[in-house]
C-alpha cells in the first residue's frame, strides 16, 4: 500500500471512530438523534437513536483536524468525514427498514459504505485506482472488525463486532 492510500484508510478509521469516543467522552450530554426520533412511512425509525449529530459534528472536527496534522487541507479531512457519515447514515436507513435495532450487527453493511463512499469521493485527491479503492474497502472491514472487538473489551464500544 502506498503513503497515500495508507493515510485515506487512517483518516476513513478516524472518521468512523470519532463518534464512538465522543460518546464514551460526553456520556448522555449534547446527545440529539438525527432523525430527531421521526419514523419514515414504514413506521420504523428513520436512523435510530444511536446516529446524533454529536457524532456527525465530532467526526467531521476530529478527522478535519486529523488530515492538517498529516499535511492535508483541513477540508480534506471534513469531506472524508462527511462521506463516511453519509455512507454510516446510508447503512442505518437500511439496517431499519429491514427491521434491524439500531447498533444490531450487519456484517459488511456496517463497514462498506462508510469506506467505499470516502474512497470513491476522494479517489482523485489522493492518487487511487481500483485496486487501491478494493485493498482499502478489504483493510478497513478487517480493522473495523478487529478493533471493534478490541473496544468492546476496553468497556469503549457498547457491542462486540
Amino acid at each position: 500500500m502506498n503513503l497515500e492510500l495508507l493515510q485515506l484508510l487512517l483518516l476513513i478509521i478516524i472518521a468512523n471512530g470519532a463518534p464512538i469516543l465522543i460518546r464514551v467522552l460526553l456520556k448522555d450530554k449534547y446527545k440529539c438523534p438525527i432523525d430527531c426520533g421521526k419514523h419514515f412511512v414504514d413506521t420504523r425509525r428513520i436512523l435510530g437513536d444511536s446516529k446524533t449529530w454529536r457524532g456527525a459534528l465530532g467526526a467531521c472536527v476530529v478527522t478535519s483536524a486529523s488530515a492538517w496534522l498529516l499535511g492535508y487541507a483541513a477540508e480534506i479531512g471534513l469531506l472524508i468525514a462527511t462521506y463516511a457519515v453519509v455512507g454510516d447514515l446510508a447503512s442505518s436507513f437500511i439496517k431499519r427498514r429491514l427491521g434491524m435495532q439500531s447498533s444490531a450487527m450487519a456484517p459488511l453493511l456496517d463497514q462498506v459504505p462508510e469506506s467505499l463512499f470516502p474512497a470513491v469521493m476522494m479517489k482523485a485527491t489522493f492518487g487511487l485506482n481500483m485496486l487501491s479503492l478494493i485493498l482499502l474497502i478489504i483493510a478497513f472491514i478487517i480493522i473495523e472488525l478487529m478493533l471493534s472487538q478490541t473496544l468492546y473489551k476496553w468497556g469503549i464500544r457498547k457491542r462486540p463486532y
